[in-house]
């Protein structure tokens, strides 16, 4: 019998702020600029500042975005270690 606390990642998922809201669906359409933005090390503009609050929350998502990230870096030659730190 378990006491009945949820696990620390599914309590970050709960609690964290949700605004401004994402589907999956815009998500996986602005995946690549995103995964662009963050190997650049370049600012999100308005349309891309709802990815990591959607990242944090959804697991699907911010695996594709990682996979991404690191298929993106490895064709471009870049060390990914810097951009993954900055997916939430």
């Amino acid at each position: 019998m378990t006491d009945g606390s949820l696990p620390l990642d599914a309590l970050r998922r709960l609690t964290t702020d949700p605004g401004p809201w994402l589907s999956c669906d815009d998500c996986f359409r602005l995946s690549d600029r995103y995964v662009e933005c963050v190997l650049a090390g370049w600012e999100l503009d308005a349309e891309l500042a709802a990815m990591p609050a959607h990242l944090a929350g959804c697991s699907a998502c911010a695996e594709e975005a990682t996979t991404l990230l690191l298929l993106a870096a490895e064709e471009a030659g870049i060390d990914p270690a810097a951009a993954l730190r900055r997916l939430p």
